[in-house]
Order: C-alpha cells, then sequence, then structure tokens
C-alpha cells in the first residue's frame, strides 16, 4: 500500500496554557520532563523526533524508529496519588481520539488494559506515567506517549505484535502533526476528568476496550489470574470473574488466549 500524507488540525487548535518544546533528539521524553519539571511554568509538551533510551513499564525498552511518535506531557495535576494515576486513561482516551482524527476508522482501534492502544488488534501505542515528587505528593506527573506511526519494531514473545499506522492504514503523519491533534484530545478529556470526575471517563474507556466479557489471562509478579475480562472499577482496577467470583486487580500485565 503506498503511503499517503493527510492534513491534521492546524495549529491554532493547540490548547490555551501549554507549552510545547520538540527536540531534534533526546534519550528519553520522560527524563527529560523530570529535568525540566522544576522551570516549567505550567503544564508542557516534550516530543522528541528520535528517543534514544525509551523506556515502557517495568523499565522495558521502548523501541522508537525515527519518524514515529515519542512525546511526554508533564503538569502539576494536584491531588493523591490514586487520583492522579486515573490520568493513565485520560491518555488512553485522547490517544483514541486523536488515531481516529487520523485516520477516520473508528473500528480498527480498541484500548487494552492498563495502557495500550490496539491497531486491528496490533499493539500500536503505549503509555507510561512517572510521578516527579517526595513522599506521599506528586509534584509533577510525567506521561509518556508512544506511537508507531510509521514503523513497527520487533515484538516481545508471547505479547500482542506491534504494527503501525502506516502499515495498517497506508497514512503516513509527522510526530509534529500527530502532536497536533493529540494536544487538544488530550485537554479536552482531562477537563472533563477536573469536571466531572473518574465515572464518565470509565464508561468511555470501557466502550472502546478491547477483549471485554472475553476470556484473558492478567499476570502479576507473583501471580497468574485466568477468568474473563469484566470491566474496571472506581479506582480503574481490572475486574477478573474468576471461578470464586470476582476478583479486583490493580496491577498486571494483561494476555489474550
Amino acid at each position: 500500500m503506498r503511503p499517503r500524507w493527510r492534513q491534521t488540525l492546524l495549529s491554532s487548535n493547540w490548547p490555551e496554557g501549554v507549552g510545547r518544546i520538540v527536540l531534534p533528539e533526546i534519550d528519553s521524553t520522560n527524563a527529560e520532563a523530570a529535568r525540566i519539571a522544576p522551570s516549567l511554568s505550567g503544564p508542557t509538551w516534550i516530543l522528541a523526533l528520535r528517543q534514544t533510551k525509551g523506556r515502557g513499564r517495568r523499565g522495558r525498552d521502548w523501541r522508537d524508529p525515527e519518524g514515529n511518535f515519542a512525546a511526554t506531557y508533564i503538569t502539576r495535576p494536584g491531588g493523591p496519588p490514586d487520583q492522579v494515576a486515573l490520568r493513565s486513561f485520560v491518555a488512553a482516551l485522547a490517544l483514541h481520539e486523536a488515531l481516529l482524527t487520523l485516520t477516520g476508522r473508528p473500528e480498527s482501534f480498541a484500548l487494552k488494559w492498563p495502557n495500550d492502544v490496539l491497531l486491528n488488534g496490533g499493539k500500536l501505542a503505549g503509555i507510561l506515567l512517572e510521578s516527579i515528587g517526595h513522599g506521599a505528593q506528586v509534584g509533577h506527573l510525567a506521561i509518556g506517549i508512544g506511537v508507531n506511526l510509521q514503523h513497527a519494531p520487533e515484538g516481545e514473545a508471547g505479547a500482542v505484535s506491534p504494527v503501525s499506522v502506516m502499515s495498517e492504514t497506508g497514512i503516513c503523519a509527522s510526530p509534529e502533526e500527530f502532536l497536533d491533534i493529540l494536544a487538544p484530545a488530550y485537554a479536552r478529556w482531562d477537563h472533563q476528568l477536573v469536571t466531572y470526575g473518574f465515572a464518565p471517563i470509565r464508561q468511555a474507556w470501557l466502550t472502546r476496550a478491547a477483549r471485554l466479557g472475553q476470556p484473558i489471562v492478567a499476570r502479576t509478579v507473583t501471580e497468574t489470574h485466568e477468568g474473563t475480562f469484566e470491566g474496571i472499577d472506581a479506582t480503574g482496577a481490572l475486574v477478573l470473574r474468576m471461578t470464586h467470583g470476582l476478583r479486583a486487580i490493580p496491577a498486571a500485565e494483561v494476555y489474550f488466549s
């Protein structure tokens, strides 16, 4: 399929009061966010056109070929850590919206708990939240987002195979173009969370969830749980229906059979 370029949202849609930093190359946008957080006057997007030491959950390497999207949103969200962590669902919904705007294919995308976006069943994007602060207080929150816009790196054994926007749809967007779509989408969903709480965010996420009502496997550091994916609870924990009833799992890796 021949790649084609598509015009994206105009930069005039950029959210008011949000900064934008574009770097030719950096080790990690989350690491850069931690370095510059004290000097920032407000929430800021940091975009790297090339990231050399990207990382995912649990310290995994995040491979980031040039042309893919690697950015971090750094903000001071306020509130207790468990509430701050709900921004992962905000980021997932914003990513889903931005990808639909880019491709016009709502049927192709789904959200995989806890932090992935799927395209045609393959892993397209990941989200990494890291707090920057002291003790129980979150001074800053760094929301790292990686999207395979143009290239799909090699996958890990047993994991969902990676895909890219270009390989699956033929649409080729630059990281800067994609950020122009994602930033206002994130601002809208975050406003919903702040204004109305987690309940509407939870419901919106569930309508986009992958494998809802189907068997999945959830692996923690010490245990493996098999059951039916019933949804997420009011804290964002995975709800699994097992032989002896429902179980809420706050952190795990999810695998599809």
